[in-house]
């Protein structure tokens, strides 16, 4: 429910205004998780607040009177967090550049809101209102923590703020400037840079101007308008058709002869035109070089004016150094689209020449290498790539390397050129200066998707790159086998590659190479795309020795390199057990354990490797002697122990190591060591965390340990707050695995009362109740989730507690439950049946009487009859009885299920009907139901628990003459089979019951 206005405390009861402060705090916390931009600050504040709630809950229980200080700071306390809550949900859904360019603005209004929250606090009047001392001490620490707080945007978005602030003072109109200034907001706030979502948030942003002044504040939206002119001279903000548009529109209206300087763009020192012109004391202007060179010879006065100096005072002039730069842009672009017909002439020289000019142009500014993409320069130089000089090739392939490194538009027209790709390829079959030129190319080519296909499409081109890559030129070699690696990104390219015994090359330079060759290998085996089947051939080609070796190498890149390897070959699982067998792990975990100062990304690598070299034992047959990870008690103590000492990347990870382990054939020994380094203690913390990848595999290793966990541990650190943040995920998350184990958690927790009233206390009921509608069984998270929540569900269902047993009822828990033994799996009927029977053995006692009738008979109405087996009137919600609920037929379905559990759990279920006085008529609804033939077959059953209370149960009703006689010879067999197979007290019964069927003496030797 959303935070109602409030224009005063004294409006509403005070106690109904706590509650709806306590609704938005929570609100606001959830809210804060999806902010981006900031989110510290969001964090930090709403962890204040969430410290506020046991205050204010507290302050609900009292008698809270008419405090005039007391009514001030809760009226405070509702604006305050109000208008937070009001702040996180609009930065949790606004624009993320526009959050980026208003971040000192946004930190400073929670900064405000927190001061004034303390003020608001520090205005309880804590003495009349009779609080605990621990409320009280709370209090204190809040408003001093929130009084000094400070909240900063971080230092990244500061940088991006200055060079924002920067490029508008000093009027920037470098596109390079533009580019790079977006590239770095993009990695701030987390968006691709991709040109069309660049553009896509972009023009976001500048819905949000317009809505600024739709809101009439105009220095905002000026202040915008002045960033958005910055950030449009970028790539990114228009598509390649819309700068096409712009451009001839602007180079047909200049004319096609270039003009001469205007006088006042000569420096009247150097005589040459101005690069930097700047103003002097005296007005006059000069370049900036020449006029400081003046004044550093000595020279005081004016050159002009003769007049003395301030030798302190030199102004940009601005205006001028626009209009000059302005007039060298009207003549490059008229000299650029004018040149373009030479590189057709016949002349070598000339060709040559104008080479040589767009090559210069191409290195003085980005905006000249745009213009010649836009006059569609690139067929013409594709072109050239067939000249028969070979200084023209040479130089085409410089200029369109250029092109291609600074400019996706480049790489665009590149990839839709005829035959362009084939072109630059076959260059890499000539001398070796063209050969490199070419594979230089390539490799800036290959880091645009649409092209890296191309590349290795064409014919040859592999089996060239793989024989450059093993040639003396070291550089050409780099570059070859850098591009290699690049096309390792597709499969069919790693086919080609294979075929071109690129993999025998590539192992044989990763043993032999030097540091740096070894160190490319390593990498390109790292981001191949390989298949398993490739995978499978290079650990098989004895890769692995030369990979630990570099694992073992003092350089860091080094070691990274080999374990990123490491880390691509072990995603198959055969792979991953060889890798075992054969050492990898010592090393692995010796970066991660004994490594403090290993960079963290190199830690996440080598903690990625041992977590597929976990998934791979879970592959192992039991017909195999198990292969273990962690050979000591000491290694998975360590390992586990990183959980609270690295960062989420390698958390996650090793998160993910352990319930891979738990699924393999050590899971016994894993589980019991975890245990005892108080794992479910450190898991129990996870469960609270915010991280969408730490927690979800928290909570399910979590799930795992208290399935077969120590009672008495999961008593010790199991408390309220967990089971808070168990039903909190349930409710909030995304994630269904995760909620289908935090089912699986409350599922699993031991039966006490204090976890069924924490339960309760935060409507655990009515979830679990709506996770059994909800779910469905084709979903195998879905099915999990059933699973659990049918088990949850016994926490309401113990005997000894009505009060628990009918809220649990009137919540609808008994029909569906009913619907779960047709529907469910074999684990869902057998927790269903458990409930089922709980709920039953109360049914006698709730059975409503019959009133007796009273008067003349003849004149009465008809008797009411009541339940068949409970005598009285029966309902499902007040007397939980098995046949008005229908129970019955599904419960005896179930007990031709082939899951033993389930059987027993039905059995239990159909045996309270004919517990104490009811034998009689508890025996003949379960005849009509056909579930006595079916314990008579349970007597041959292979499950001695089975065998067993079917006996018990034949024996009870046996007892009535109608059923002994019925069915007592098609029993006959399995009891006297029982009598010489069964366990003791087996073998007596069931003599003692073909006494009773006079098959045996009573006076036999089997008694």
């Amino acid at each position: 429910m959303a935070l109602d206005v409030v224009t005063s405390a004294s409006a509403v009861p005070a106690s109904e205004v706590l509650s709806q402060i306590i609704e938005a705090i929570l609100e606001m916390v959830v809210a804060a998780n999806n902010v981006f931009v900031n989110k510290e600050s969001f964090i930090e504040v709403s962890t204040y607040l969430k410290r506020i709630v046991p205050v204010l809950k507290e302050l609900n229980k009292k008698d809270l009177g008419n405090s005039e200080s007391l009514n001030n700071a809760i009226e405070i306390l509702n604006r305050e967090i109000k208008a937070a809550k009001q702040l996180t949900m609009e930065c949790s859904k606004k624009n993320k550049v526009y959050q980026l360019m208003n971040c000192r603005a946004i930190v400073k209004r929670l900064e405000d809101a927190t001061r004034e929250i303390s003020r608001a606090l520090s205005l309880i009047p804590l003495a009349s209102l009779d609080l605990s001392t621990g409320i009280i001490v709370e209090i204190g620490k809040l408003c001093e923590n929130m009084q000094t707080a400070e909240f900063r945007a971080a230092i990244a978005e500061e940088e991006i703020l200055e060079k924002v602030e920067s490029g508008i003072q000093d009027r920037n109109i470098d596109r390079s400037y533009a580019n790079h200034l977006l590239s770095l907001i993009a990695d701030a706030v987390g968006i691709s840079t991709e040109r069309s979502a660049l553009k896509k948030e972009l023009n976001e942003f500048k819905s949000e101007i317009e809505n600024a002044r739709l809101r009439k504040d105009q220095a905002e939206a000026i202040q915008m308008d002045q960033i958005i002119a910055l950030l449009e001279r970028a790539d990114a903000a228009s598509s390649p058709r819309e700068k096409e548009i712009k451009y001839f529109s602007k180079r047909k209206s200049l004319g096609s002869q270039p003009l001469e300087p205007l006088q006042s763009f000569y420096c009247p020192i150097t005589r040459d035109v101005m690069v930097d012109p700047v103003e002097t004391s005296s007005g006059q202007t000069f370049e900036r070089r020449a006029i400081e060179k003046w004044f550093s010879d000595g020279n005081k006065l004016c050159p002009l004016t003769m007049t003395v100096l301030d030798t302190s005072i030199l102004r940009p002039n601005k205006t001028l150094r626009q209009s000059i730069e302005e007039w060298k842009d009207r003549n490059t672009m008229i000299t650029i689209a004018s040149m373009k017909s030479k590189l057709m002439s016949e002349e070598v020289g000339e060709v040559l020449h104008c080479l040589e000019q767009l090559q210069d142009l191409c290195q003085q500014r980005d905006q000249h290498r745009e213009w010649i993409i836009l006059e569609n320069y690139i067929p013409s130089l594709i072109n050239l790539l067939g000249s028969k000089d070979r200084d023209v090739r040479n130089q085409t392939l410089v200029i369109l390397r250029i092109l291609a490194k600074y400019s996706d538009d480049a790489k665009e027209r590149l990839a839709k050129a005829d035959n362009a790709i084939e072109c630059i390829v076959r260059s890499l079959g000539r001398r070796i200066e063209e050969r490199k030129l070419a594979v230089a190319l390539l490799l800036e080519l290959s880091h645009y998707d649409a092209l890296r296909d191309c590349i290795g499409k064409v014919q040859g081109c592999i089996l060239l790159l793989v024989t450059m890559s093993s040639s003396d030129d070291s550089q050409a070699s780099r570059d070859a086998q850098e591009l290699l690696e690049n096309l390792s990104f597709s499969d069919q390219n790693v086919v080609q590659m294979a075929k071109a015994n690129y993999f025998k090359h590539l192992l044989q330079r990763l043993s032999t190479g030097p540091e740096d060759v070894k160190m490319l290998m390593a990498t390109t085996l790292a981001e191949m795309e390989l298949t398993d089947h490739h995978k499978t051939s290079l650990l098989e080609g004895e890769v692995l020795g030369p990979l630990l070796q570099l694992v073992s190498h003092g350089d860091i890149q080094m070691k990274k390199g080999a374990v990123r390897a490491l880390r691509n070959l072990s995603s198959v699982p055969k792979n991953g057990l060889k890798m075992i067998k054969e050492g990898a792990v010592g090393p692995l975990l010796d970066l991660l354990l004994r490594h403090s100062s290993s960079s963290s990304s190199l830690r996440e690598h080598a903690a990625a490797t041992i977590m597929h070299l976990a998934v791979s034992t879970m592959s192992q047959e039991s017909s195999q002697t198990p292969v273990s990870l962690l050979e000591s008690n000491e290694d998975t103590f360590m390992l586990f122990s990183l959980i609270n000492l690295t960062g989420p990347d390698v958390q996650q990870r090793i998160l993910q190591t352990f319930n891979a382990l738990c699924q393999s054939p050590s899971a016994r020994n894993i589980k019991t060591m975890l245990i005892q380094c108080s794992a479910i203690q450190i898991l129990v913390q996870l469960c609270e965390h915010d991280d969408q990848n730490i927690r979800p595999n928290a909570v399910k290793l979590f799930c795992c340990l208290v399935d077969d966990g120590d009672e008495a541990i999961i008593l010790e650190h199991v408390g309220q707050k967990c089971i808070e943040s168990l039903v909190k995920i349930i409710q909030s998350s995304d994630n269904e695995e995760e909620i289908a184990f935090a089912m699986g958690i409350i599922s699993n927790l031991p039966e006490v009362s204090q976890f069924t009233q924490w339960l309760l206390d935060v409507k655990a009921l009515s979830i679990i109740v709506n996770s059994l509608k909800n779910g469905r069984q084709i979903d195998p998270n879905k099915s999990q989730l059933v699973e659990n929540a049918v088990g949850a569900i016994r926490h309401f269902t113990s005997p000894t507690n009505l009060e628990w047993q009918k809220r649990a009822a009137e919540a609808g828990v008994i029909p569906i439950l009913v619907q779960l033994l047709e529907f469910g799996t074999s684990v869902t009927k057998k927790h269903a049946a458990i409930s089922l029977a709980r709920f039953s053995e109360n049914s006698l006692r709730l059975t409503r009487s019959i009133p007796k009738r009273q008067g003349f008979w003849c004149f009465s109405a008809p008797p009411e009859t009541g339940c068949r087996v409970h005598g009285g009137f029966c309902a499902v919600e007040t007397s939980f009885c098995l046949l008005e609920a229908g129970a019955v037929a599904p419960l005896v379905r179930v007990l031709e299920e082939s899951d033993p559990g389930a059987c027993e759990a039905s059995l239990d279920a159909v045996l309270t009907l004919i517990e104490g006085t009811k034998l009689q008529s508890g025996s003949k609804v379960l005849e009509e139901a056909n579930a006595i033939d079916r314990m008579i077959r349970f007597l041959s059953s292979s499950s001695p628990r089975l065998q067993e209370k079917a006996l018990h149960a034949i024996e009870r009703i046996f007892r009535l003459p109608e059923f002994k006689q019925k069915y007592g010879k098609s029993a006959q067999m399995p009891l006297v089979d029982l009598t010489q197979r069964g366990n003791s007290s087996m073998k007596s019964l069931s003599a003692r019951v073909l006494a009773h069927l006079d098959v045996l003496h009573d006076q036999s030797s089997y008694f």
